[in-house]
């Protein structure tokens, strides 16, 4: 008898749990959001999948904005879509990175002919 009441008391107070509706507020913004909101380019590495098989082979999925597009484009990047512009950019990182890697290797045999490396000061060197 007590639990009845006590049944009929929530029910009153917090109406019938079968009418009621649940609303869920999404609340936290992602980081690409509030980069976006900010007029702030953004990206970031999503996934890294390797071949088990082969793992030199393996591939990235990267999300941007478009505020990160324009400044590629700003900076002389090209390309007919978003995707192409972003394809250049990852490919020429991924460049530096193996020509900064080879030259720093024991197995390096010396200067090579088809790179040249030019110190611009401040510590930074042009790869062309």
């Amino acid at each position: 008898m007590a639990n009845e009441t006590w049944n009929k008391i929530k029910k009153a107070v917090l109406g019938d749990p079968k009418s009621v509706k649940k609303k869920t507020v999404k609340t936290t913004k992602s980081p690409k959001e509030i980069a976006t909101e900010n007029k702030e380019p953004y990206i970031e590495v999503l996934t890294l999948d390797i071949d088990a098989q082969n793992p030199v082979q393996g591939a990235f999925e990267l999300e941007w904005n478009d505020y990160f597009v324009k400044e590629l484009r700003a900076k002389g990047f090209q390309g007919a879509t978003d995707e192409d512009v972003i394809d250049v950019w990852f490919q020429q990182i991924c460049r530096n990175i193996a020509i900064n890697e080879w030259e720093n290797t024991p197995d390096n045999p010396g200067p090579s002919t088809f790179v040249t490396k030019t110190d611009i000061g401040d510590g930074k060197s042009e790869i062309s």
